[in-house]
């Protein structure tokens, strides 16, 4: 056996400008990594590295000439893999500052032992007998795109919204919220918010107190990362529960995560494997949210179909979830074809749909 590691670089297109308060995405980069055995080059695994830009811990120049690097230093160790080794060849191959390639090595190498069948977690979910709850993500924009993508994902028969606040007036967002409650319910309809840290310290508590009103769930990252004493004082004093997402890119040592969630004591975080380093990081992040009594789900980073259905096979061995970020296979024009179908607000595996991966040898470079 000779194991051997390359790259596809990838480019999605998006379905429409997604808008965030960082600005307006039409299309997002991937790296694709193939791990395959020369003597047997039939089996593939295939992993994921989707850094994004503005926020990712490994947003840096030299991002591809490292992927690289770790996919010939991995080719050269003419490693044979087993699951135990997995986290060894891990941290000793590539440095904590690549979460988005840990990601996607990580991934590849567990698809590989599945026999690439893009299984790297067999459960009731990928056998089809167990879907996942999810949310119906509305991205910014002018108000009445917003109210647009309401309707379609409530008669799509979404039963939890999450709508991404922070970029157009502060009032048309509180009316957009108010026109849901006056035909839903908190019993109904759940909504979630994601400021993704547009909101100034000074009147961050303002805003949460007027949100509050709409019997919101929680609110995501309502200030930018990195002011944990100022984020302590909201989690401790806010109407409306908090839930940490960017506050934990950079993370990457046990100890960082138990100090940061023991002061901050967030009612929530969201766990996004592309910025935390990959799966065995949320499994760190999930057992010392379980010791300090804080809630979790994890959410996809804007990932095509193959790091989508790595994080959706992850989540799935866990039980009683709440609804899960993982809807986001849609956005896409030209994201490959998988067996994953979202219906009536629920993430299914179909077994009986084929992969289809040749838009990544046809559009694919390097």
């Amino acid at each position: 056996m000779s194991l051997k590691a390359d790259y596809l670089k990838y480019t999605l297109h998006f379905r429409f400008e997604a808008g965030t308060s960082r600005g307006t995405l039409t299309e997002k980069t991937s790296y694709i990594i193939r791990i395959c055995d020369d003597e047997n080059p039939s089996v593939i695994g295939y992993g994921e590295c989707g850094p994004l830009k503005g926020l990712s811990y490994d947003d840096r120049p030299d991002f591809e000439e490292k992927l690289d690097q770790y996919c010939t230093e991995f080719t050269e160790l003419d490693l044979q893999l087993f699951n135990w080794n997995i986290p060894i060849i891990l941290n000793q191959l590539i440095s904590p500052a690549f979460p988005s390639i840990l990601f996607g090595f990580e991934t590849a190498m567990l698809d590989f032992l599945s026999g690439g069948n893009r299984l790297i977690r067999t459960s009731d979910f990928s056998a089809g007998q167990r879907s996942l709850p999810i949310n119906g993500l509305v991205w910014m924009g002018s108000q009445s795109f917003m109210r647009k993508q309401i309707e379609e994902k409530l008669q799509a028969g979404y039963t939890t919204l999450k709508l991404k606040i922070g970029a157009i007036d502060f009032d048309q967002e509180c009316d957009l919220l108010a026109m849901i409650r006056s035909r839903f319910p908190a019993d109904q309809i759940t909504l979630r918010v994601d400021a993704n840290g547009a909101f100034q310290p000074a009147d961050a508590m303002a805003k949460l107190e007027r949100l509050a009103a709409f019997d919101l769930h929680s609110i995501e990252q309502p200030i930018r990362a990195g002011q944990p004493d100022l984020m302590a004082d909201l989690c401790l004093h806010s109407p409306l529960p908090i839930a940490l997402d960017e506050e934990l890119i950079g993370q990457m040592e046990y100890v960082h995560k138990f100090r940061l969630l023991k002061k901050i004591q967030p009612q929530y975080i969201i766990l996004k494997p592309t910025l935390l380093g990959g799966l065995r990081h949320c499994d760190e992040w999930i057992e010392l949210a379980g010791r300090l009594n804080i809630g979790w789900w994890l959410t996809s980073a804007l990932e095509s179909n193959i790091g989508l259905n790595a994080i959706a096979q992850y989540t799935a061995q866990f039980k009683h979830l709440l609804p899960q970020g993982l809807g986001t296979g849609q956005l896409f024009h030209n994201n490959v074809d998988s067996p994953l179908v979202v219906e009536k607000g629920q993430l299914h595996y179909d077994p009986a749909r084929s992969w289809n991966l040749s838009p990544l040898l046809v559009d694919a470079s390097h």
